[in-house]
């Protein structure tokens, strides 16, 4: 029964991406069953848009069409694979890009680094996987500080105080990516605050114009998005500026600066990695509090694996690995809450899935599901689907890498520290954006450990 929910609710994304006689005016080129664009401009967006979500919109799709579909994605077009056996026929590792990263950079007007192929993802990917990696080795310390200091808030609340999860996961987000990725400049409450400011403006009309292109009609609206985007832009240079040539190489923008990198291409994938980075961060640890709350049995065994693993010391970056349990609760948190739309690997070859041939300098990705399994003991075999398929997250994304990290200190500091309680009555729902993100009435209540 857990496998066939694994199978009907895991869908798999490829998007072809450098398949030139592929265009909407054609669906027999590609010989794979699916829908013809609604529109030339939008492809299918409008139809994902009326079914609620994409994920909605495949499960549609894989049951109209079988296990392998297609549709477009405004003007690409987009194969899917409806079960693990066939992702696994498609795996080419060898060749990585993030098309989260490439979709942000298309909703942002963003054009370098979009369209170099599959030797130059392969050279960002190994770029980010750096800059992620020195920048958590490097301050590390400082996150672990900034956790405690929400966690300590915590625990100064009386018993019964509703905690709003949004509101401080989120600030939490932003102190963590601004200072870690862009540097001391972020350890000024005032910039946070403004860079925080300029981040909801922007995001919530790259989300909001995703779904329904609403800013378009309204003058005043798209304004207030263009100012803050200048705005941001200019901090960003700004902070380009200041630190390149610096002896002191501790943050993600640091790396970028040492690369062949230009000015403009630094603050685009500064301005990428820190709006999904905040966002991907935040909505993790939300979702993963969240649903911690309902389970006291899931805490008290994330609670024995840190006994286990790091006795009376805090977490530090070379245990995390061997925290398995929270990485496990980690994925599933993915999983249910469907965090992202879309992450994605590129193929170097061309692939072929059961009788189809898939081209060339293509990308895949799997979808989180509707799945929770926090509270079931997952079999041998769905343990291995599950693994191959949130592999994808974290060997991609440094969004996800990064975000995985903070979530793990976050979620190891509270739980040694503190019970987690449902607010009773309360129905969580998640706003209809680009990333699922609770609505901003989500609360917990704790008590302190005895």
């Amino acid at each position: 029964m857990l496998d066939f929910a694994i199978f009907a609710v895991t869908f798999v994304i490829i998007l072809v991406g450098a398949v030139l006689y592929l265009y909407p005016s054609s669906r027999s080129a590609s010989g794979i069953p699916g829908l013809n664009p609604t529109e030339e401009k939008d492809g299918n967006l409008q139809d994902i848009v009326n079914r609620g979500s994409l994920h909605e919109f495949l499960a549609s799709l894989h049951g109209q069409f079988g296990p392998v579909a297609s549709f477009w994605f405004g003007g690409r077009p987009v194969v899917s694979l409806g079960s693990v056996d066939q992702l696994r026929q498609h795996i080419n590792p060898n060749r990585t890009t993030d098309s989260f990263e490439t979709m942000l950079k298309s909703l942002l007007g963003y054009q370098s680094g979009t369209g170099g192929g599959a030797t130059e993802a392969v050279m960002r990917k190994k770029l980010y996987e750096s800059a992620v990696n020195n920048t958590l080795e490097k301050n590390f310390p400082m996150l672990l500080k900034l956790v405690e200091e929400l966690v300590g808030k915590w625990q100064s609340f009386p018993k019964d105080q509703h905690t709003p999860l949004c509101a401080h996961l989120l600030g939490l987000a932003m102190k963590a990516v601004t200072q870690l990725a862009l540097g001391d400049r972020f350890r000024n409450d005032a910039e946070v605050i403004g860079f925080r400011k300029n981040h909801e403006a922007i995001w919530s009309e790259i989300g909001k114009g995703y779904l329904d292109g609403s800013m378009e009609k309204s003058s005043i609206r798209k304004e207030h998005y263009e100012s803050a985007l200048a705005e941001m832009e200019t901090v960003l240079m700004s902070v380009a500026k200041d630190r390149k040539g610096q002896r002191s190489q501790t943050a993600f923008v640091d790396t970028l600066l040492q690369s062949n990198l230009t000015e403009r291409q630094v603050m685009e994938d500064s301005m990428v990695f820190t709006l999904a980075g905040c966002v991907i961060t935040a909505n993790l640890c939300i979702w993963a509090v969240h649903f911690l709350s309902t389970s006291e049995d899931v805490q008290e065994k994330l609670h024995q694996e840190l006994e286990d693993v790091l006795g009376s010391e805090p977490v530090s970056l070379d245990k995390i690995p061997q925290l398995r349990y929270f990485q496990q609760v980690l994925n599933e948190t993915v999983r249910t809450a469907k965090l992202t739309p879309i992450a994605a690997r590129l193929q170097e070859n061309e692939g072929k899935v059961d009788q189809h041939i898939i081209p060339k300098e293509v990308s895949y990705s799997p979808l989180p599901n509707l799945v929770n399994l926090l509270n079931t003991s997952l079999s041998q075999s769905a343990s291995k689907n599950v693994g191959l398929l949130l592999t994808f997250y974290t060997t991609i994304s440094p969004h996800f890498r990064f975000a995985y990290t903070v979530a793990t200190v976050v979620l190891s500091t509270v739980v040694r520290q503190l019970k987690l309680h449902q607010v009773k009555g309360q129905v969580v729902e998640a706003r209809s954006e680009l990333v699922s993100t609770p609505k901003d009435d989500t609360w917990i209540t704790v008590s302190r450990r005895s």
